[in-house]
């Protein structure tokens, strides 16, 4: 059973500064003040945090707060990432990009770490709190700061989904093996995506049947050649029979450009092959190697910066 962070350890007078320790390394820098004056004393709250590959999921339990992100706060850390607040009883706010959005049970919104937000709690609350790399989340959405701080209703479509999976995740966490664990994080995001995309600021004019087929065709063509490391954006192209600015002009519509979707595709493929039993025995360079990397130290720091951990931690996963 994952432990349990909770204020109860301390003395009631240092409990509101204890909580904020806590949330401060669970998450990322914060300052948290009582809603009503003389509620120091009284503040109680408690976290449960559970990590999945490239995803956290804590759950909240607190008092009356307001919780702050400062520009003093971003610069004094470099935290990239995105949080989302999935309310799972009271109400509660999150405050960013000029926007609040207002949180009743089931529902949930996004805020990014690297602009200053606001989460505002009148009364007691929980909330499940998912922390994922926000790299991550800008290779598979666009304009991502138009999408904050928007309320997403968990009552249908999408958010519903959302809903259900964290709930059951809940319940299951503590035993998902390691490959599970990645595919389940997986699953959270694409879910988490496609609700995001419901949002009146994410639509966007459709693709033509056209574009999409030529879009599904290169893509195609990359995952089937991943392992050639001469795969670029010109050598696509020669092989469909069809220009450089072709290819690009089908990404337009994309979060990421073509190389950047080929070296993706790469990480995401060794992260698999990483966690695989069956590859335990397979030293980690031959892993990159084997996927179109020619060059170890660039894949360590590539895979760094994607999953926010060095290839031999992500592998040591598998045997916990």
């Amino acid at each position: 059973m994952t432990p349990l962070l909770s204020t109860d350890a301390v003395p009631r007078s240092q409990r509101l500064a204890y909580w904020t320790d806590m949330i401060c390394n669970v998450y990322v820098q914060l300052g948290c003040d009582p809603v009503r004056e003389g509620d120091t004393g009284n503040f109680e709250g408690s976290i449960r945090q559970h990590t999945l590959p490239s995803l956290d999921v804590s759950v909240v339990r607190s008092g009356p707060q307001k919780v702050m992100r400062t520009p003093g706060h971003i610069s004094r850390s470099s935290d990239d990432c995105f949080l989302v607040s999935i309310q799972a009883r009271g109400q509660g706010v999150v405050r960013q990009d000029g926007r609040d959005a207002v949180l009743a049970a089931g529902d949930f919104a996004l805020y990014d770490s690297t602009r200053p937000y606001q989460l505002l709690f009148d009364d007691s609350f929980e909330q499940i709190v998912l922390k994922l790399p926000g790299e991550r989340l800008r290779s598979e959405l666009h304009d991502t700061e138009t999408l904050t701080a928007t309320t997403v209703s968990g009552r249908e479509g999408a958010g519903h989904l959302l809903l259900g999976m964290i709930r059951t995740l809940r319940e299951d966490i503590d035993t998902l093996q390691p490959a599970s664990a990645l595919a389940v994080a997986n699953g959270v995001q694409s879910i988490l995506v496609a609700g995001l995309q419901t949002l009146p600021a994410a639509r966007s004019p459709g693709l033509s049947s056209l574009t999409a087929y030529h879009l599904a065709r290169v893509k195609r063509c990359i995952d089937e050649q991943l392992a050639d490391p001469s795969l670029s954006v010109g050598s696509l192209a020669a092989q469909l029979g069809v220009s450089a600015s072709h290819i690009h002009r089908v990404f337009k519509s994309e979060p990421l450009t073509p190389s950047q979707y080929i070296w993706e595709r790469r990480l995401e493929a060794c992260s698999r092959d990483l966690l695989e039993p069956r590859l335990a025995g397979r030293p980690v360079a031959d892993i990159a190697y084997g996927r179109g990397f020619n060059d170890a130290a660039h894949f360590s720091r590539a895979f760094r910066e994607r999953f926010g951990c060095s290839p031999r931690e992500w592998r040591q996963q598998r045997v916990q």
